[in-house]
């Protein structure tokens, strides 16, 4: 058993690593759509998930790559603990209720605030919104969600609307790819920046 243990400490070790932020208003779907990415059980309605209180840690692995993913509570009272991560994490996914139209001010609001954040102000970090609840007859389609949260204004960071159903799973996993593929492309233009001011310091 020690032996077992030591293995999957050293697989964790090499793994790609990756900490994401989420955040979106409360009853958007986002513990709902964590705990079908770490695939607990394949029982239908089993991956529904009570409230967040303040933020959940979760890790799993997904498509190769080691995710921390920190959950936040969207309840009135504890959005402004999302600032505290934004230095922590390399990608954000914003989950939102297709289905509240009444709130996609708020929505808006929030990402707004998120934005103009001084720790992300500067930073091309890739940002993922999930379409979520598209099974509800009432819901909006990505590009009127794009239009109603004015997306064409963010020039510095690039993002994408994936269509989801955090019940079912549908669209969780091709948001997950484009996210990975992201940050990977961040990373990489990162290191190519650091390499280019080695040289000229030589």
């Amino acid at each position: 058993m020690g032996m077992f243990n030591n293995f999957l400490h050293l697989l964790k070790i090499n793994k790609e690593k990756m900490t994401v932020l989420v955040v979106g208003l409360n009853n958007s779907g986002k513990s709902t759509i964590i705990n079908h990415l770490k695939k607990k059980t394949h029982e239908p309605g089993s991956n529904i998930a009570i409230p967040t209180v303040g933020f959940n840690i979760e890790e799993f692995y997904s498509q190769g790559v080691l995710f921390t993913m920190i959950d936040m509570s969207g309840a009135w009272k504890y959005r402004n603990l999302w600032q505290h991560q934004f230095k922590n994490c390399q990608g954000i996914i914003y989950v939102i209720d297709s289905s509240d139209k009444m709130r996609m001010v708020v929505v808006k609001e929030e990402l707004n605030i998120l934005l103009q954040h001084s720790d992300l102000l500067h930073r091309n970090i890739p940002l993922l919104f999930y379409n979520n609840k598209i099974d509800c007859e009432s819901s909006l389609s990505c590009v009127n969600i794009a239009a109603a949260l004015d997306l064409s204004s963010i020039t510095d960071k690039p993002w994408h609307v994936s269509s989801s159903s955090a019940i079912t799973g549908d669209g969780l996993e091709e948001g997950v790819q484009w996210l990975i593929q992201q940050i990977r492309l961040v990373n990489h233009n990162h290191k190519k920046v650091k390499h280019k001011k080695r040289d000229k310091r030589k």
